[in-house]
């Protein structure tokens, strides 16, 4: 068989030989020389270059033409026919932009797609064919070069660097190594601007490497700093891929500026104004152990709570029986806490008032309800007849709870007086009615991030999402599974609060049943239906998170704080139930009101950008609500707007109000701490109105969550001030969780603030916040801040469940109300 290199010249001399006729016979070209020419309707130049082949190799050859003509109407057209495909550009080359405009390139080149011979076919002759043409009446200059690309395949662990431009794309193959099932593109550039795209394609030509096409194929993203995309071997059969480089002509889509409108049809020619220097290096991403290590890590994390909750239950058993052998403590006496007048009867049995007060001694002179009435010791129906048959029916009863509720100095005996089958049953609504709105709530939900992820996954449009990108493991369909999976502590943590709460609901039903004197008398009353749907709500927090985190993007930022409202209410509604628990606000009244809310943020999402009306709407609504509920709060629910003329009775009263309180008698309030509680919580949520008003952010899910939690902070913060100034304790387990959580919650917050991906941003800004991995290779800051967050949260919860444990030795007319 006759030598490659004897065809080779066969082919060169063949080729020659044809001449350089008016039809366009081919000329030989050489790689590496510039070819200069004119062309015009009568004549046209083909080149031909021929090259070898060896088995094995890639080779990648790459075309640049250049023409000084800038006439739109006869443009330059070059053609290059390869063996296996064709190849076409005009020149001045126009790309389009926003509102039409156009921008025309008299420099282009394009790097042909390679072909890479079979090992069987052994070395292999390759020719190509550049054809340069025009319909021009009139001669147009050109130039060719074409060249051989030496660093066409990109090597793992090394950086590469090169520039590309709109008219001058460039892609570059890279091979799979035999131990290596997954890796990371990492692309960065030093330069914002101009905008770029980062695409992966198969090994399939032609490659769609201009600005119109490249998203017609294979997973990209937007980038001006940085980019990162993960790729895995099972997704390319072929086990290699291009990486394909392309420079946008306008740089809007990556936050720049938007061109004007006005000048839509003005031609523009920018030739190498917008190049971009790249710098390109694929590095190995994890191998399956380390998923199976973070795995463990999470559950072991979390499961070491359980051990420790089982060890502090341990030792309390064994506490009390040593207290039960010695004889049960005695009954406070009241040392260091305020007297009442009112005694308590201690015998009170089950189903009348727990805590009543005695008729000879009651205010109003009316006994409340009566043992008779009460079904016998340990029943706990669901009777709706029972719940309907409050006391709140009797008008006798209001005037009875005017005279309590507006007395100056209150105490928990006072606010405690209805029966404990009604109030829990009355709290336990609660935990059906989140476990009602969670399944409906969490569907959707499940059912459009899973769209999301799938519109992701077919398209490979990587810009919906807006990941770590440098910290985006995939797992199955999932685009960044270490989202979801640092998840699992909200459901853990919060499936642990509901068993640790059922035990204490376990115990206090055991003591009811046996009228235990502690039980029916002293301490806070136990109603567990709050704590019960906080479990709930912090379990449904995960899922929820996780969901928002299988696609993190603007529209569906709600998913991850919806149940965060709850959470902040919930935990007030409860510190108020433990002081006020025959007029806490009912489930529905509660779950209408957090309704509203979500709405709120709903609307904020569509309009809280650049809407005015909507933040002045907002604003007022805002304002009014904090007035409402300070009047609520500070007349123990008394204040009533109902008058003779129902149309003014509401003005007439607050005038009444005003002028008493205001002009007629400037006296310190009837209720001084009250008073200070509010006027500080209404200056806090006036300033969170003024603000967003005046600077209207674009995350208005946060806005609204920083609402609830400050508000919740300054309430714990009043509640605890208050406890210490009446005398009462902090026994060491809340003491400890209230250190732990603020320990928690400070280390927390520090992770949350690292910023690693901003939808208020575009994604390509977006991704010049990501970071690597920073725990175990697999977990970013993000991922800590879920752990974290739901261990600081399991400690909230507990300092909500402990904090009064110390007033369960003290008679419930000398525990102070505030």
């Amino acid at each position: 068989a006759p030598a490659p290199g004897a065809l080779l010249c066969a082919l060169l001399w063949a080729v020659a030989a044809a001449g350089d006729g008016p039809g366009g016979s081919p000329l030989p070209g050489a790689f590496g020389r510039v070819y200069r020419g004119t062309v015009n309707i009568n004549a046209e130049r083909v080149y031909a270059f021929a090259y070898s082949s060896e088995p094995g190799q890639v080779d990648a050859v790459r075309v640049y033409v250049n023409s000084s003509s800038e006439n739109l109407q006869y443009p330059v057209l070059f053609v290059v026919r390869q063996q296996k495909g064709v190849l076409s550009w005009q020149v001045p080359l126009i790309f389009r932009g926003l509102y039409q405009r156009t921008y025309n390139y008299q420099e282009v080149s394009r790097t042909l797609c390679p072909s890479e011979p079979t090992p069987e076919m052994g070395p292999s002759d390759q020719i190509i064919f550049v054809d340069v043409a025009s319909m021009a009446p009139f001669n147009i200059a050109y130039e060719l070069l074409v060249t051989r690309l030496e660093n066409f395949q990109l090597e793992t662990n090394k950086a590469f660097n090169f520039t590309a431009s709109p008219s001058q794309p460039q892609y570059f193959l890279y091979k799979f190594p035999q131990d290596v099932d997954s890796v990371i593109i990492k692309v960065v550039s030093d330069a914002v601007y101009p905008c770029s795209v980062v695409s992966v394609q198969d090994i399939v030509c032609p490659v769609y490497d201009l600005d119109h096409n490249v998203e017609f194929n294979g997973v990209y993203q937007s980038m001006t700093k940085q980019a990162a995309i993960t790729v895995q071997r099972k997704d390319f059969p072929g086990e290699q891929f291009f990486v394909v480089f392309v420079i946008k002509p306008e740089d809007y889509a990556c936050g720049g500026s938007v061109p004007s409108s006005s000048h839509g049809n003005v031609n523009r020619t920018w030739n190498l104004q917008r190049t971009k220097n790249l710098q390109v290096m694929i590095v190995p991403s994890i191998k399956k152990s380390v998923y199976v290590q973070a795995m463990f890590f999470s559950f072991l994390s979390f499961l070491s709570f359980y051990l420790g909750s089982v060890v502090v239950a341990f030792v309390h058993y064994i506490r009390v029986r040593r207290k039960a052998s010695a004889g049960r403590l005695s009954p406070e006496d009241g040392s260091g806490i305020m007297a009442s007048s009112h005694p308590i009867t201690a015998s009170t049995p089950e189903g009348s008032s727990y805590g009543a007060i005695d008729e000879s001694s009651s205010s109003g002179g009316h006994q409340l309800s009566s043992p008779e009435r009460g079904p016998p010791a340990g029943s706990d129906t669901d009777s709706s007849v029972e719940e309907e048959s409050d006391f709140d029916t009797m008008p006798e009863i209001e005037s009875d709870k005017n005279v309590i509720r507006t007395k100056v100095f209150l105490y928990l005996s006072d606010l405690s007086r209805k029966d404990r089958r009604i109030v829990s049953k009355k709290y336990k609504i609660y935990f059906w009615n989140i476990i009602t709105i969670a399944v409906f709530y969490a569907l959707p939900v499940i059912q459009l991030v899973i769209t999301y992820q799938t519109v992701v996954n077919v398209t490979g449009n990587q810009d919906i999402c807006y990941y770590n990108f440098l910290c985006a493991h995939p797992l199955g369909v999932l685009s960044a599974f270490n989202n979801i999976l640092s998840n699992v502590g909200h459901m853990l943590l919060g499936f642990l609060f509901l068993l640790i709460v059922l035990r204490r609901d376990i115990l206090h039903r055991r003591a009811m049943e046996i009228k235990d004197v502690y039980t029916l008398d002293y301490g806070i009353p136990k109603h567990f239906g709050l704590f019960y749907a906080m479990g709930i709500a912090l379990m449904m927090e995960g899922v929820l998170s996780a969901c928002y985190h299988v696609c993190p993007n603007y529209s569906n930022f709600q998913f991850d704080t919806s149940f965060m409202y709850m959470i902040a209410g919930l935990c007030m509604l409860k510190l108020y139930q433990t002081r006020h628990p025959d007029i806490n606000a009912s489930a529905y009244s509660a779950y209408a009101s957090f309704a509203v809310v979500i709405c709120l943020a709903v609307l904020g999402v569509v309009f809280g950008k650049n809407d005015m009306w909507f933040w002045v709407l907002f604003s007022m609504i805002h304002v009014l609500a904090s007035l409402a509920l300070s009047t609520q709060i500070y007349y123990m629910g008394r204040f009533k707007i109902d008058g003779p003329d129902s149309d003014l009775g509401i003005f007439r009263r607050a005038a009444m109000v005003l002028y008493t309180d205001c002009i007629q008698q400037c006296s310190r309030p009837m209720y001084m701490d009250r008073m200070v509680l509010l006027i500080v919580g209404n200056l806090v949520n006036w300033s969170f109105a003024i603000f967003g008003l005046l600077y209207r952010p674009r995350d208005f899910a946060s806005y609204i969550l920083g609402i609830f939690i400050c508000n919740l902070l300054l309430y714990l913060a009043f509640y605890i001030i208050m406890k210490l100034r009446s005398s009462e304790k902090l026994l060491p387990i809340p003491m400890f969780c209230i250190v732990a959580t603020a320990v928690v919650w400070a280390a927390a917050l520090y992770f949350f603030f690292q910023n690693l991906s901003s939808w208020e941003e575009t994604p390509a800004e977006s991704r010049e916040k990501n970071r690597p991995c920073i725990l175990l290779g697999f977990f970013d800051d993000h991922d800590v801040w879920h752990f974290l967050s739901a261990a600081a949260l399991f400690f909230s919860f507990l300092v909500l469940l402990t904090l009064d444990d110390d007033l369960d030795v003290v008679r419930r007319d000398k525990i102070p109300v505030f």
